[in-house]
């Protein structure tokens, strides 16, 4: 097992004002076919570029790809009243993911403004450069196994649904024989609960939990950009958020939500050092 490292090919875009911000952003999303704006892109908000791309699994360190089928299996037994008896391994990844559990699937968003509030949501990194990773879902999609390909194609899809992925691969050990080389799926979760909804959430997921997403993206350069944002723009991208109504009291709905929405709100920006 390596260290997950940034990839030495990232294409970073660095943007200084917030009109550029909304250009990257929807760089690419016009679909001469349809005549309609479509973005094909995946996003991740980090509040600080240095953050690499590790799922909640790998941050356990140690042999975590062998604890995986440990979590998974007492996770089962032990949320039975939630998750039902039939769930498929999808859904109970999904839901695993969602409740905090440490897996190999890994939060993005459709939105890039749902992104854009992870840069900016936490005052404690405002004075360090974010970023939004950007990932072309149906440029990673040419590179699944033919099985795979073959149930987006029968579906007429550019992402997975829990069925289609459960249709081709019931379990974790049948996902990772579909290939001897890593290949990565964009999936969507069922509608676990309003939070997923609100943030427009999909997942992405490796066929090798000990394949750190950086690494594999290292050799794929064509696949994804990164757009940089810097601390001096994150106050103005702040503010015009919460004016558009991004933020946690809509993301996470709820008394946890509205609170950190409050704190934040009325916390006094950090003076200049």
């Amino acid at each position: 097992m390596t260290q997950e490292t940034q990839p030495s090919t990232v294409k970073d875009v660095r943007v200084e004002t917030w009109n550029e911000l909304q250009d990257q952003m929807f760089e690419g999303s016009w679909q001469p076919a349809i005549g309609r704006y479509r973005s094909t892109f995946a996003f991740r908000g980090m509040a600080d570029r240095e953050w690499t791309l590790e799922t909640s699994l790998s941050r356990l360190g140690g042999d975590y790809g062998r604890l995986e089928r440990h979590l998974i299996r007492n996770f089962r037994k032990y949320a039975y009243m939630e998750s039902g008896e039939t769930a498929s391994l999808w859904n109970l990844l999904a839901l695993a993911q969602h409740h905090g559990l440490p897996t190999r699937l890994l939060d993005w968003t459709y939105s890039p403004y749902v992104a854009l509030h992870f840069v900016t949501d936490d005052i404690r990194h405002s004075a360090r450069d974010g970023a939004i990773w950007c990932i072309d879902y149906t440029k990673t999609n040419r590179l699944l196994p033919q099985d795979l390909l073959a149930a987006l194609r029968r579906e007429e899809a550019d992402l997975f649904s829990t069925e289609m992925l459960g249709g081709v691969a019931g379990s974790l050990s049948g996902f990772e024989s579909l290939s001897d080389d890593p290949f990565i799926l964009f999936f969507e979760p069922p509608s676990l609960g309003p939070r997923i909804v609100n943030q427009f959430a999909l997942f992405s997921v490796l066929s090798r939990a000990q394949t750190g997403l950086g690494d594999w993206l290292a050799a794929q350069p064509d696949v994804f950009r990164r757009i940089v944002i810097p601390a001096e723009l994150k106050w103005e991208i702040r503010d015009k958020l919460d004016q558009a109504n991004v933020n946690e009291r809509v993301l996470f709905p709820g008394l946890d939500g509205l609170c950190s929405w409050l704190g934040r709100q009325y916390a006094p920006r950090p003076s200049k050092s």
